[in-house]
């Protein structure tokens, strides 16, 4: 009888850690955004928090902390500094994040300090111009870079180097021109772009579907292309992609999470599943495009792989490009 008493100890020992495992929940989660609030590290956060939540995948209320500088470098800094083995706090993360990885913006941090948790969803760049522009198709536009590149001024959110930069660069290398020799005009973020754009002052917005839904709506503008892998849903239903167009150009602007590269596996195994469990729920799609995103889930080790993957294409873009030695 001892012997089996033992045994029964030795077995629930044994199992209790799985099952402590099993039952991880974030005592006091908490959601990084690295910009101040209204921008798409905001929106990431406040979404995914608020949805966590209400669908009770999160049962402690969960919390925005926003701590912006350097498109996500602050927030890398103080996770690497002071939460290295934190299992509460999620970091959002953006296409903005990696390409400042990509170009060591980051400090001494790269894309292999951090556990890749998953993305939520994705916004996609896009060319536009104004309703009675000339340049009525991509054709027009890569005909006008060839014969002039500076006669094209172009103005978008950020300088030489960012990613709306980046959306015009590619589409002026995919043409043969040199991406320095372009005209771009910077703004602060996409609304002074837009504004830019219809008061005349550039010819093109490489900008984000997302935020310029409501003037393609209003009829305001014309978009030649979206830089997407295939089409995208109305009000853009009838925009060829660039690839459609010949131009082997693609751009996503992906959202989503990052933890704390000490954290325990149990956590991380925990964040990873939140995502999934979400971003399969029936309410998910309804909020997720309330709040302009696309589609794009992709979670744990394979979301991972894609970061890495899209870090490095970044890095030799940018050292192409002579952004970087």
């Amino acid at each position: 009888m001892i012997r089996i008493a033992a045994s029964a100890l030795a077995l629930a020992i044994a199992v209790a850690p799985g099952q402590a495992t099993a039952q991880f929940q974030p005592s006091n989660p908490e959601c990084i955004a690295g910009a101040a609030p209204g921008g798409g590290f905001d929106l990431t956060c406040r979404l995914t928090g608020r949805m966590l939540n209400e669908l009770g995948i999160v049962q402690a209320p969960m919390r925005t902390t926003n701590m912006p500088g350097g498109i996500g470098a602050v927030a890398m800094n103080h996770i690497q500094a002071q939460r290295r083995a934190d299992p509460n706090t999620v970091v959002a993360v953006s296409t903005g994040s990696f390409l400042n990885l990509a170009t060591g913006k980051f400090g001494r941090w790269t894309e292999n300090d951090v556990r890749w948790i998953g993305a939520i969803g994705a916004d996609f760049g896009v060319i536009v111009v104004r309703k009675d522009s000339p340049l009525r198709s991509l054709a027009d536009l890569v005909a006008a870079l060839k014969a002039n590149p500076a006669s094209v001024p172009m103005g978008a959110g950020g300088t030489v180097g960012s990613q709306d930069w980046m959306k015009a660069a590619l589409i002026a290398r995919a043409a043969g021109v040199n991406p320095r020799a372009m005209r771009y005009v910077p703004y602060e973020g996409g609304g002074q772009s837009m504004a830019a754009l219809l008061g005349g002052h550039i010819q093109v917005f490489p900008g984000d579907a997302s935020e310029v839904k409501g003037q393609l709506e209003a009829g305001e503008i014309r978009v030649l292309a979206t830089l997407s892998p295939n089409r995208l849903p109305a009000p853009f239903a009838d925009v060829p992609t660039a690839k459609e167009q010949g131009l082997d150009v693609e751009w996503a602007i992906i959202r989503g999470l990052y933890m704390a590269p000490a954290a325990p596996d149990e956590a991380y195994t925990f964040w990873v599943d939140a995502l999934r469990k979400l971003t399969s729920n029936p309410a998910w799609p309804a909020a997720r495009d309330g709040q302009g995103l696309f589609p794009f889930d992709s979670f744990g080790e394979e979301f991972s792989t894609l970061v890495k993957s899209r870090v490095q294409v970044m890095r030799d873009l940018s050292k192409e490009m002579g952004l970087i030695q």
